[in-house]
């Protein structure tokens, strides 16, 4: 059996939190985000077309084209994972979809801030900063209310918990 001093050496309690529902998901970014990033990517189609309609990429244009095809298509793979990107938060993780996942576990957490810059969240997505107990940081983006009250409890309940330690 373990007495008060063993316990002490195997580190920090486990931090717990319980969200509003079992399991929380929301899209990563909001409607006015998705549709800037279409307009973006709109836009550079209509310029491409138009540079190809008055011979600017004609044949000593072979290598400008292909960069801005490149970089057309970087931009559409980034703007497909701003509107399927998911945000997800349980009793366990905290995860998000995006061209690579991002999870932590919320026994691991050492610290959080949520950043939001207040009336211009329809423009920049709020965002969770957290780090865990090993160093390992992550940033969760959410454009739902909710989540992101879930996200304010949750950064003021881990700062608690860890002046307590």
């Amino acid at each position: 059996m373990l007495n008060t001093e063993s316990l002490a050496q195997l580190g920090p309690a486990p931090f717990r939190f319980t969200p509003s529902e079992p399991e929380l998901v929301c899209s990563a970014f909001g409607l006015v985000f998705k549709a800037i990033a279409t307009v973006l990517i709109a836009g550079c189609i209509l310029w491409l077309w138009l540079l190809w309609q008055k011979g600017v990429l004609g044949s000593g244009g072979r290598s400008g084209l292909f960069w801005f095809i490149a970089a057309l298509a970087l931009m559409t793979t980034t703007t497909w994972f701003i509107f399927t990107s998911k945000t997800r938060l349980n009793r366990e993780h905290l995860r998000q979809s995006w061209v690579w996942n991002k999870q932590l576990d919320l026994r691991d957490l050492a610290y959080c801030k949520l950043v939001r810059v207040r009336g211009l969240e329809w423009l920049i997505a709020p965002r969770l900063y957290a780090r865990t107990l090993m160093g390992k940081f992550a940033v969760f983006y959410a454009a739902d209310a909710v989540m992101l009250e879930n996200f304010q409890r949750l950064t003021t309940e881990l700062a608690d918990f860890r002046r307590m330690d």
